[in-house]
């Protein structure tokens, strides 16, 4: 597939490259430009404008269709960088108990006494320069120079929500436990994140951050949550009998939030739950489940219409008086009070969506009822005994039965070349595109991680963290791409070497480990 057209004149210190079939990432001098631009987008986005993400040196804006693509370009090709950009320069401060893992190894690093790190990192306000990464993560510029360090040679899996650390020129705060590389020097009890107040984002761009050392932290206990079986908004509509491996409420996710950190998350499948919602008389975008590898039990409270998608699994309906019928698959069908239905193991395929007429209700996080297993915002996975609420019938009428999407064996996949296939050797997108590729079982919504003959970089050292897409393929330096899927972190530090299509990218949801794949440009 050709790329988008990025040609055309650019000023000296800037580049325009191919993000998928909807994305350009420009490349600035630097981040005032880079700050410049994005304000100038916000201001007077371009049509179709989804999400603009900027980073230390580029700036990553999406839209909403391929053939967008060309406008955006002669919109990037024009402006003005130089123009200042207007920041909320409002002071944040957060206090901070200095007893990191790595304080005593920045000290190293640095050659400073740990208390000369502690002084040179509360000694001036710091610069919120971007998010990303993860809701509330903001990217710190203009600290001292002298704490410079690189990131870790072996990445945490796990780093505790709160840890203030430091990489390259900057710093930050984890709002919430995952896996990072940075440094770790203190830590915080400050909420950096709160879908639920105005700003969810305690430091945005553009604010000033200063560090406090205390000797001891004030602990804030959390409120515990009380159990609501019935959310307010929807009447009782299902009982999670058996969630099966792993199912969760999700929608079209929660588009155009990128540059907060949020991505985008939604269904993998998102052909496969708008049939489902069509199926059962909804809007495209209401909520579903979707579920991993079958076996979800579900039973009704009062008459309920449902219809499952995707994955291809036997549907059973048991009963009250012991008896059992079939449903079929992409087809609506009638749930009777007190009956349960079945979803066996897929006979082909990995997620199966089921829609009920009226749609999952509850809580909106953002916009959006979806589950997002990277940043931790939306509803729980599902649990035995939680009851669903189901929203008013929508006043479409059901639908027919359709034929289920039969999978190819191997699935191919279209991509677009870049943005950073020039980090490779010449012969390595051959070499992608001509490699059967399997699936591992260490995939998940985040991404599909990808085994075979591992791909050659040319260049040595990190990639500054930048915008980064669902179905990019990035590459760590063990060579083995991974295909970011829904819940993908915003950023990335590792070259993305193609992009898959946005067209291809549902198929990319069924592909169980075992399963193999080939990319085709």
């Amino acid at each position: 597939m050709p790329s988008p057209d990025t040609a055309g004149p650019l000023q000296a210190g800037r580049t325009l490259r191919p993000v998928g079939d909807r994305g350009l990432l420009l490349e600035l001098p630097g981040l005032p430009e880079v700050l410049s631009v994005q304000a100038q987008l916000q201001e007077h986005p371009v049509e179709g404008q989804v999400d603009v993400v900027a980073a230390a040196c580029t700036v990553l804006v999406t839209v909403q269709e391929s053939c967008q693509v060309g406008a955006l370009g002669d919109r990037l090709r024009a402006m003005d960088p130089s123009l200042p950009a207007e920041q909320d320069d409002r002071l944040v401060t957060i206090e901070v108990q200095y007893d990191g893992a790595d304080l005593a190894e920045v000290a190293r690093l640095t050659g400073l006494s740990e208390d000369a790190v502690i002084t040179a990192h509360t000694a001036t306000p710091w610069i919120a320069a971007f998010g990303g990464f993860a809701p509330g993560f903001a990217y710190l510029t203009g600290g001292d120079p002298r704490l410079e360090v690189p990131r870790r040679d072996s990445p945490r899996t796990v780093v505790p929500a709160g840890s203030v650390a430091l990489a390259g020129t900057f710093s930050a705060v984890y709002p919430r436990e995952s896996p990072g590389g940075w440094q770790l020097i203190g830590r915080t009890t400050a909420v950096l994140w709160d879908a639920h107040r105005i700003e969810p984002a305690l430091i945005r761009p553009g604010n000033r951050v200063r560090f406090a050392a205390v000797r001891e932290l004030v602990e804030v206990a959390a409120m515990p949550a009380e159990a609501a079986p019935v959310p307010p908004d929807g009447q009782a509509g299902l009982t999670v009998v058996d969630p099966g491996l792993y199912s969760t409420l999700q929608d079209l996710g929660r588009p155009g939030r990128m540059a907060l950190g949020v991505a985008e998350a939604g269904a993998l499948d998102r052909a496969a739950l708008r049939q489902a919602n069509r199926l059962v008389g909804n809007a495209a975008g209401s909520a579903v489940i979707e579920s991993l590898n079958g076996g979800l039990v579900l039973q009704a409270v009062e008459d309920q219409v449902l219809a499952v998608t995707g994955a291809h699994v036997d549907l059973a309906i048991a009963l009250p008086d012991g008896r059992e019928r079939e449903a079929s698959l992409c087809a609506p069908f009638l749930l009777r009070d007190g009956e349960v239905l079945r979803q066996s193991p897929p006979v082909s395929g990995l997620r199966a969506y089921t829609a009920v007429r009226g749609g999952f209700a509850g809580e909106e996080v953002l916009g959006s009822r979806s589950t997002d297993s990277m940043s931790g915002l939306g509803p729980p996975a599902l649990v035995n005994g939680v009851v669903l609420s189901v929203g008013p019938p929508e006043r479409s009428a059901v639908g027919s039965a359709e034929l289920p999407r039969r999978p190819g064996a191997p699935d191919v996949l279209r991509v677009v070349p870049g943005p950073r296939d020039d980090w490779f050797d010449d012969d390595a997108l051959a070499r992608l595109c001509g490699t059967d590729w399997t699936v591992t079982a260490q995939s998940n919504r985040i991404g599909l991680r990808l085994d075979g003959p591992p791909l050659t970089r040319t260049r040595e050292g990190e990639l500054p963290s930048e915008g980064t897409v669902r179905g990019a393929l990035q590459v760590p330096p063990s060579g083995l791409p991974v295909l970011f899927l829904a819940d993908h972190p915003v950023t990335g530090g590792y070259p993305v070497i193609a992009v898959v299509t946005s067209a291809d990218l549902d198929r990319a949801a069924q592909l169980p480990p075992g399963a193999v794949l080939r990319f085709r440009t």
